[in-house]
């Protein structure tokens, strides 16, 4: 876990994994984007200005679909917005499809030919993306038994979710007990007061830089140390890559006859994948919402039986019509 990479000299900024994995998954679809524009005979710039809109209506629908999705109303508001990690994908996918939908209105463009490349696009970029995650500590695994499980330090998100109980998973335990003086409050006086055991999961946990020589040799390599879990963001990050080289070979022998098809695909595939990464993940709440499908199951769970849905009627429809007539590349 690197949550960030490291600090330029001089200026004290520090340059985040999660963000540079980003722009290096942004800068790579990018690429291929044009490529495939180039093989369809259309203007490649049409395609980059397309992602970039995407890219900033996603991140902004990601990050209001995580605070929705998980807003507490004992923690900042504030802090939840601007915090570095906490963006929820589908929520920034559906966000990014509306905004296209529109552009492409707008510009006049075939949205089924644009949205077969952005489909093989999304996914280079996600594969980046989750290896941020990976970096960051955040979309986390549960427990594991398998040799390449991995664990994480004292502190982080997954570490958080171990030694708490979790209302929202349906647990009432933790699964990683500590004793009450790893957990308490600052006073205003910056003095660290120790809870009790009765109200220790209702206290912050003891930051780092607070615990004596044996915690800290506990929570590292005694007893207290973080739990081996799934590196589901590896299995996320592997899936997306296995998605973008078959459906980018899928693109090249139908995309151009067959417009929306592989668009279509990706829809069932990614829903069908994520689907079942989840019931690996440990990080999003069980949900009841009126609009479910599957009750008690995530709402990445149900948002992918929907896309499934979805991705088997747009099949239907692209199948029966005719390509459509798009412009030339301009010279």
């Amino acid at each position: 876990m690197h949550p960030e990479l490291f600090e330029v000299p001089f200026l004290n900024i520090t340059v985040k994994s999660y963000g540079t994995m980003m722009v290096i998954g942004f800068l790579l679809a990018t690429l291929l984007m044009r490529r495939m524009m180039k093989k369809a005979g259309q203007n490649p710039e049409w395609i980059t200005n397309a992602a970039l809109y995407a890219l900033l209506a996603g991140v902004a629908g990601s990050k209001l679909f995580y605070v929705v999705h998980h807003y507490d109303p004992s923690r900042s508001l504030w802090k939840l917005i601007f915090s570095g990690a906490g963006f929820e994908f589908l929520g920034g996918v559906l966000t990014a499809i509306v905004f296209l939908l529109v552009y492409l209105r707008f510009k006049k463009l075939s949205w089924r030919l644009y949205f077969d490349v952005l489909a093989v696009g999304l996914m280079l970029g996600l594969a980046f993306g989750r290896i941020g995650c990976f970096l960051n500590g955040c979309c986390y695994g549960g427990p594991a038994d398998v040799p390449w499980a991995v664990q994480f330090p004292y502190g982080s998100l997954p570490y958080y979710n171990l030694v708490y109980p979790n209302e929202a998973r349906m647990r009432d335990k933790p699964r990683l007990e500590l004793p009450s003086d790893y957990f308490g409050w600052q006073n205003r006086q910056g003095d660290w007061i120790q809870a009790s055991e009765q109200d220790k999961y209702r206290a912050a946990l003891k930051p780092k830089e607070e615990l004596t020589p044996e915690q800290q040799a506990a929570v590292t390599e005694g007893p207290y140390r973080c739990l081996p879990v799934h590196p589901t963001q590896l299995y996320s990050s592997l899936n997306a890559f296995l998605l973008t080289a078959i459906f980018y070979g899928l693109w090249r022998r139908i995309g151009l006859r067959k417009p929306g098809m592989v668009l279509g695909l990706m829809l069932i595939a990614y829903g069908v994948t994520r689907f079942v990464l989840e019931m690996l993940r440990d990080d999003n709440p069980f949900e009841y919402a009126w609009w479910m499908l599957y009750k008690g199951g995530t709402i990445s769970q149900n948002i992918s039986i929907y896309l499934i849905l979805f991705g088997a009627v747009l099949l239907g429809i692209m199948s029966k019509m005719k390509p459509p007539v798009v412009p030339r590349k301009k010279s």
